[in-house]
């Protein structure tokens, strides 16, 4: 009797290993799916999420429209004790041209903060035309007290950006995020 108990048990435990062993399988290959899956799901939604090689690689292709120059005016506001600010304040552009302008970030505060920008388009209309590659408004930051910061932004004006924009303004407002004022980094 007590060998007919035992056999059972190792059996029990022989299929609860080998259903483990399917379940860690499926979830294997349901992980590695993932990503076709996330992209194939993203592109029939419209919400058309690539990776920033694939945004560089587009924008190598895009149609540089010689015939005109936009002026991009870049501004910057702070909200905090620290100082933020464009490299320059304004840069002449061929729509579908790659460029890059820096901003500089210094914390002013005797502490660490967590920081992030947001970007805003003047005139309205040329926010759908202003393809941003690489951009701190991206992130959120962590600045340790006095450190100082410059970051890129990557940028291409769509070529189908309307005749009548002459200047776009692009303004970031850096802000401290509420709540996250970290101790002495």
């Amino acid at each position: 009797m007590k060998a007919t108990w035992v056999q059972r048990l190792r059996l029990a435990n022989r299929q609860l290993v080998f259903k483990l062993t399917v379940i860690v399988a499926l979830m294997f290959g349901f992980g590695y799916a993932l990503v076709p899956m996330y992209r194939a799901i993203c592109e029939a939604l419209g919400i058309n999420v690539l990776s920033l090689a694939e945004r560089k690689e587009q924008a190598k292709n895009t149609q540089v429209d010689k015939s005109r120059l936009i002026t991009i005016e870049f501004d910057a506001n702070s909200r905090g004790p620290w100082d933020f600010k464009p490299a320059i304040s304004q840069l002449k552009v061929h729509p579908g041209e790659m460029a890059t302008v820096m901003y500089t970030f210094r914390n002013r505060q005797d502490y660490a903060m967590a920081a992030q920008a947001i970007p805003s388009y003047a005139p309205m209309q040329a926010s759908s035309h202003f393809n941003k590659l690489e951009c701190f408004c991206f992130n959120e930051y962590t600045l340790a007290a006095g450190e100082s910061k410059e970051w890129p932004v990557v940028f291409v004006v769509d070529p189908k950006l309307p005749k009548d924009v002459h200047t776009i303004t692009l303004s970031y407002t850096f802000f401290e995020v509420p709540g996250k004022k970290l101790a002495g980094l």
